[in-house]
């Protein structure tokens, strides 16, 4: 955790769940002048038009993702007192967390237009990797909605 200017910054890869209820009974414990803590958990859908998903596969270029996550909520963290994200690496199954995201700010606004930035440019700046296992094959989730089926790509090299 980085203390900066009386603000806790906390931006991790990780690969095993969070005990959600300690983050939140924490942050909530140093807020002083805060009256707003939003938290966001994206989790991994069962279900992708249609076809069963039996898991996700996430895998982070490092060092790079860490220096980048951490980068992100650098930016994006200004009015808040405590951010902290963290994705997970790994074989997901469905309904395993993926992403948590935790703001404090003095007010909801704040709380909610920062944690929906951070998720955004998370999605989309973060190195991390999204191999999906379905009932149909294996897809390569490579935007929003986005998937290449792996053998469309002509390399059948296992993640």
């Amino acid at each position: 955790m980085k203390k900066e200017a009386n603000r806790e910054l906390h931006a991790s890869i990780i690969k095993d769940k969070l005990d959600i209820r300690r983050i939140i009974d924490e942050m909530i414990s140093q807020s002083e002048e805060e009256g707003a803590l939003v938290m966001f958990l994206g989790f991994v859908k069962g279900v992708v038009d249609g076809v069963k998903v039996m898991k996700l596969k996430f895998e982070a270029y490092e060092p790079l993702a860490s220096n980048k996550l951490a980068e992100i909520v650098r930016q994006e963290s200004k009015g808040c007192k405590d951010v902290r994200v963290f994705h997970r690496v790994g074989e997901l199954n469905p309904r395993d967390p993926i992403i948590y995201i935790f703001v404090s700010a003095k007010d909801r606004h704040t709380a909610f237009e920062t944690a929906k930035r951070l998720l955004e440019r998370a999605k989309h700046e973060v190195p991390i990797f999204k191999l999906e296992v379905r009932e149909d094959g294996e897809y390569w989730v490579v935007g929003d909605n986005r998937r290449v089926k792996r053998s469309e790509l002509g390399s059948e090299k296992r993640m």
